[in-house]
């Protein structure tokens, strides 16, 4: 007799995996969720997490076993990593599932949206099927929404201060304006990646966290008011597009309503 399959989500604390764990918990009684624990997350983002368990009723198991960053960093020789080596995936989300998992039957469920434009490896272990919930039942950004207002959940509180993904503070995927709110919100985490960043040069590593601006440039004051006024232009000129899309709409009823929603990123690090 075949072995049943195990039931598990994997947990980022962004909105779509929390939302998924909202829409899942009464569907599937017998779900593990799993987080798999960096060691450099939000401090937002661990009570949200909180949060989250508490509703669910059951325990979201942590998955590092102590092997967080630090740990990983001085493996690979203090670089830090980028968008081209990206060990940190690897190691920090990739390893952990799969060493969870084991070998036996899993399901794992992500929550990419059905208005979403993206994909992304999770594991290629032919013990783990993946299966997407909010795709196959056609469900999108304003309706993940509705699902964590009405839990009581809300969104996740970084996203109050501008943040829009989980993940490590100094994830290397995110906008220039996000580095400047972290210095702003949470300065002595933006002193930790500052260390890391000039550590991580000290031997050699050829990568800021930033593409190809160091944070140290990035905080000077005039540099800070100069991302945030490119960043108010940009917000401008996508209100003056949305505004002629939805007059669009209203001469050609055939059109989409939203744009499919394209992101960046490590899939696992950010649903």
């Amino acid at each position: 007799m075949s072995k049943a399959p195990r039931h598990i989500l994997s947990l980022s604390g962004g909105k779509d995996s929390a939302a998924l764990a909202v829409y899942m918990r009464d569907r599937v009684p017998e779900m593990e969720y799993i987080f798999h624990d960096s060691g450099k997350e939000l401090r937002e983002t661990e009570d949200y997490l909180a949060r989250l368990e508490a509703y669910l009723g059951k325990p979201i198991a942590r998955t590092t076993s102590g092997n967080t960053f630090d740990h990983w960093l001085k493996v690979y020789g203090n670089m830090i990593p980028s968008n081209h080596r990206r060990w940190c995936t690897r190691m920090l989300k990739l390893k952990p599932f799969e060493d969870y998992v084991g070998t036996d039957p899993v399901i794992n469920y992500v929550g990419l949206r059905a208005d979403e434009d993206r994909e992304g490896y999770i594991s290629h272990k032919p013990n783990i099927k993946a299966v997407y919930p909010f795709r196959e039942d056609g469900l999108v950004r304003a309706d993940i929404i509705r699902i964590l207002e009405e839990s009581g959940l809300g969104l996740p509180p970084y996203m109050a201060w501008g943040r829009s993904r989980s993940g490590c503070y100094f994830c290397f995927y995110q906008q220039r304006i996000e580095w400047v709110r972290l210095k702003e919100k949470h300065p002595d985490l933006f002193e930790e990646a500052k260390n890391y960043e000039a550590k991580s040069l000290e031997h050699g590593g050829p990568f800021y966290w930033n593409a190809n601006e160091s944070l140290t440039e990035l905080e000077r004051p005039e540099r800070m008011t100069e991302i945030k006024r490119e960043w108010e232009e940009s917000q401008a000129r996508k209100r003056g597009a949305a505004t002629k899309r939805r007059l669009i709409q209203v001469l050609c009823d055939d059109a989409d309503e939203d744009e499919p929603e394209k992101s960046e990123g490590c899939l696992i690090c950010s649903i």
